[in-house]
């Protein structure tokens, strides 16, 4: 009778343990992301292009990018363009207790102007809160982005604001940091008050792993979500599956368009390349790549081509597209009087070689892989590009005067404004180091912004890429040479739902949890 009833409470035991195991393992998640933020201050750039998850926002994008209402319950835009007005929720609070009001908004946005950061909001005249549940913001010209700038900017609270906020914040979002350990995790819980509901996944850890420690850790069984890369994705391990996540997420060459005189930028950094400088070069280029083949084989079908910094968007021109074709990329270069002269496989023009070099961050195997990949097709047509890693400060010099493996790509227009406008070229950031610039395309891009509707600005965003004669399209100017769209390679612990994840960013790491209070773990 001893031993029966011995057996009997080591199975109630072991029974015990494994239902807490389950219940502890319904309720939390662990992540491994490369990258870590910043800061979690969204008036400095905290879900810039994303949902901020610790904080709210007016609006918030839906999976297929259209909007619905968060903090509004409703908004009007005047006749002229000029003034928004909101209507919020009054059952929204801070995890503090206290209640966000219209002023919080207003405070925000104010906040976010004067910080002249990611958020670019210098066409707001002024945000104001005549009450506790309206806010009003007046606009110096008609801007059409104007939505997709506040539904990435989370409010946060006026009377807890401060120069540690970004690493200490209050929101009144799905979650609230726990938390951080730099250069090693954040730990998130469930806001139990989120006037959403509370979020099925109470604790969330994120931890930051490079791609190969990521990859181990799932195979340990350690971590639950990993990002990964398309070169480590085929790697099956047993009660993991992988999620191809779409993304905007684009690699390709930017190709200074100006020629090496001399100049520097402020910062004294070298401008320009006598080789790239020349329109054949780089359409060459453009047309030679086979995208495909880069896609499926460098990227192991992790991807499709890219041809422009917003395939498959609303205000993507479809016209953007060209096929590859490597004849028509010699005739561009022999019409133009390059020629290989001496027989070494490099064509030359006046004496100067078609020959430059491609630089890249050290480390970022993805990148490496498409350049390399990229630069072995075009010397079918004569043309040799060096590639070499080298570290982002050293890019940041080189890459006004030299060609870089770039990474853009977002769900909002805004990106086609900043990588082009004339304004930004050579400016000491990422946006337009080429130093494209055009008067038409400038104008194209003025008309997108002012637009009083989506369809008028979807128009000029297209006009701006190709207009049937010019424009930054690659048959066009050819700043660029796009190469290919990545997908995001996740591992999931098999049972467990990330949700409908919206089209991501460029980025790997936070863009995943942008939906986080839709995971759950299946029954």
């Amino acid at each position: 009778m001893k031993k029966l009833l011995a057996l009997i409470l080591a199975l109630l035991c072991l029974l015990s343990a494994c239902s807490a195991q389950s219940e502890a393992k319904t309720g939390s998640v662990t992540i491994a992301i490369g990258s870590e933020p910043e800061t979690l201050d969204p008036t400095q750039g905290w879900g810039h292009g994303n949902s901020p998850i610790v904080q709210s926002t007016l609006v918030k994008y839906t999976a297929d990018l259209s909007f619905e209402n968060d903090l509004a319950t409703d908004y009007t835009l005047s006749a002229d363009g000029l003034t928004w007005t909101f209507q919020i929720r009054d059952d929204a609070y801070f995890t503090d207790g206290e209640k966000l009001t219209a002023a919080d908004v207003a405070f925000t946005l104010e906040t976010a102007k004067a910080a002249q950061g990611s958020v670019d909001l210098t066409y707001m005249e002024s945000a104001a809160a005549p009450d506790d549940t309206t806010i009003v913001v007046t606009l110096s010209q008609p801007t059409s982005i104007f939505l997709n700038t506040v539904a990435s900017v989370g409010i946060v609270p006026e009377h807890a604001y401060g120069a540690d906020y970004g690493r200490n914040p209050i929101g009144s979002g799905p979650y609230k940091l726990v938390e951080w350990k730099p250069q090693e995790q954040l730990l998130f819980t469930a806001n139990e008050d989120y006037y959403g509901g509370a979020p099925a996944i109470q604790n969330v850890t994120v931890v930051f792993m490079s791609e190969d420690a990521a990859l181990a850790a799932v195979q340990a069984g350690e971590v639950d979500v990993a990002y990964s890369t398309a070169t480590l994705g085929t790697t099956e391990v047993d009660g993991y599956h992988v999620e191809a996540i779409q993304s905007a997420d684009n690699r390709g060459f930017t190709l200074p368009v100006l020629p090496n005189t001399g100049e520097t930028t402020e910062s004294g950094a070298p401008i320009g390349n006598n080789v790239t400088c020349n329109l054949e070069i780089r359409q060459a280029i453009a047309y030679c790549i086979d995208r495909q083949l880069v896609a499926d084989t460098v990227l192991n079908g992790f991807g499709r081509p890219a041809y422009s910094e917003n395939d498959g968007m609303p205000w993507n021109n479809p016209d953007v597209k060209i096929e590859t074709d490597a004849a028509y990329a010699q005739k561009l270069l022999s019409d133009a009087g390059w020629a290989d002269t001496d027989g070494d496989g490099i064509v030359e023009k006046d004496g100067l070689k078609a020959e430059f070099t491609c630089i890249y961050p050290s480390g970022d195997s993805v990148r490496q892989a498409v350049t390399m990949a990229a630069a072995e097709q075009v010397k079918a047509i004569g043309i040799q590009i060096h590639v070499e890693g080298t570290s982002w400060d050293e890019i940041t010099q080189r890459m006004f005067s030299e060609a870089v493996m770039m990474g853009w790509g977002s769900a909002i227009p805004n990106e086609t404004y900043y990588l082009y406008r004339s304004e930004g070229a050579l400016l000491d950031d990422f946006y337009n180091p080429e130093g494209y610039q055009s008067a038409a395309t400038d104008g194209y891009l003025s008309a997108a912004m002012e637009a009083l509707t989506v369809e008028e600005a979807n128009e000029n965003w297209q006009k701006a890429q190709w207009d049937g004669t010019s424009g930054t399209a690659m048959q066009g100017a050819c700043p660029w040479v796009w190469i290919v769209n990545l997908d995001h390679v996740t591992y999931v612990r098999d049972g467990l739902s990330i949700g409908d994840q919206p089209i991501h960013g460029h980025g790997h790491g936070l863009p995943l949890i942008q939906n986080l209070q839709d995971w759950s773990w299946n029954p």
